[in-house]
């Protein structure tokens, strides 16, 4: 069952994938096994497919290198919570699939905590109950099913949301 792995305020790009294992330095193949190196450094050796990261306010703050989710999406971990996040970083997470949910739960569960998510709803489960988190927007769930937003683009030609033949990012007419 997956579990939760907990993390403070403030955790940023750097932290989830420091600089120097970029893929290109570290390789394609290897660089997600360096994810938390310096703040968790059992998790890449640890991490479950669907786990779920809990982390503190500002979530993937700093230079919003790309890497650093694509590391998480290449360990599959179910999703992230937390207050809040870095809008680019967000946006990279929801771009690669990885369903990021605006909410704190990091006084409530433990480190470790086995739960399970549901992307779709956002619905968190857990031994002591269930958490109702915003669930996604309808765009988003569209995207989710296929994997992201970048494989809905390219499996549809159009962003999730879009009506089918509706130009993506036309602008509309003043009147």
């Amino acid at each position: 069952m997956p579990r939760v792995w907990k993390f403070p305020d403030s955790v940023n790009t750097d932290d989830i994938l420091p600089g120097k294992f970029a893929p290109f330095m570290a390789g394609e193949d290897l660089f997600q096994t360096y994810a938390f190196h310096y703040l968790r450094p059992e998790f890449a050796a640890e991490v479950r497919p669907g786990d779920v990261l809990i982390g503190g306010r500002n979530w993937g703050l700093g230079s919003s290198r790309e890497y650093a989710p694509q590391a998480l999406k290449k360990l599959r971990i179910g999703g992230i919570v937390a207050p809040s996040f870095a809008r680019i970083h967000y946006r990279n997470l929801l771009n690669l699939g990885i369903p990021a949910f605006e909410a704190d739960l990091t006084g409530v569960l433990a480190d470790g905590a086995e739960v399970s998510l549901d992307a779709q709803t956002g619905t968190l489960t857990h031994a002591g109950g269930t958490f109702q988190l915003p669930p996604p927007p309808e765009f988003l769930r569209e995207a989710l099913r296929e994997g992201s937003i970048l494989a809905f683009f390219k499996k549809y030609g159009r962003f999730p949301g879009e009506r089918p033949g509706e130009e993506s990012g036309a602008a509309a007419p003043l009147d």
